[in-house]
């Protein structure tokens, strides 16, 4: 096996995109991950776990949210292009449904057998593609934001886990509580776990350099444990 990636030019709203697609090098279509990255974009972290997924059989497109120009940019810039992608969760919600269809369109990718996951507020960013209803095997946040869209609900068809630090300060007990309740009342195949003496932001390393904030740094027992239940949920899912 020989890993392989491939950059992927791809636009939305005048934003113009590099994703980035991690396969076996077979060139067979196995199931697909879609991985979406933290406030920071695209970096080699988010490229490592993608090259770690696909030598486990499946292979991965890791997306572009903010545009190429932004890749490696500093943080004050990226957390501003968050709020600019985010603030519309209408448009934020289109912009997610495209990357769905850029996966599905990669003949790599099995496109019935895809999964998504993401990180901060790509974890925010994969439950929202859940909250479409769309026939996805299913959504793994990793310290994600759990704040509703404000959108009309539908049913959700994915099976969703989330993995969050309890000490998270941007995602409240009472905030978990509600995304609990909300997945329930989708009719959603639902999982939540929660890391004690973890923050968010738990499985980079980089974490508190990166940010700078409080609470977010990384917990190495926090993220072994989530990827060994992630590795476990992607098993399950495409048995």
């Amino acid at each position: 096996m020989s890993i392989e990636q491939r950059n992927i030019a791809h636009e939305f709203d005048g934003d113009q995109l590099e994703s980035v697609l991690v396969t076996d090098g077979t060139g067979q279509a196995l199931p697909g991950v879609i991985l979406i990255p933290s406030v920071m974009g695209i970096t080699d972290l988010e490229i490592g776990w993608a090259r770690d997924l696909a030598g486990r059989g499946y292979n991965v497109l890791v997306v572009d949210m903010f545009g190429k120009q932004f890749r490696g940019a500093a943080r004050d810039v990226m957390f501003g292009e968050m709020g600019r992608v985010g603030k519309d969760r209408a448009n934020l919600r289109d912009r997610l449904l495209s990357m769905l269809e850029l996966a599905r369109g990669q003949s790599e990718v099995d496109s019935t057998q895809i999964a998504v996951m993401g990180f901060c507020f790509g974890g925010k960013c994969a439950l929202d593609l859940a909250r479409t209803g769309e026939d996805i095997a299913g959504v793994a946040s990793f310290h994600g934001l759990f704040d509703p869209p404000g959108l009309p609900a539908n049913k959700i068809s994915a099976k969703v886990v989330c993995y969050h630090g309890w000490d998270d300060p941007m995602v409240t007990p009472d905030a978990v509580v509600a995304l609990a309740k909300e997945l329930t009342e989708a009719g959603a195949d639902w999982q939540i776990h929660a890391y004690g003496h973890t923050g968010h932001g738990f499985t980079n390393p980089n974490a508190t350099a990166q940010i700078g904030i409080p609470g977010v740094e990384y917990q190495a027992a926090a993220a072994r444990r989530s990827f060994a239940a992630l590795y476990d949920f992607l098993g399950e899912l495409f048995a």
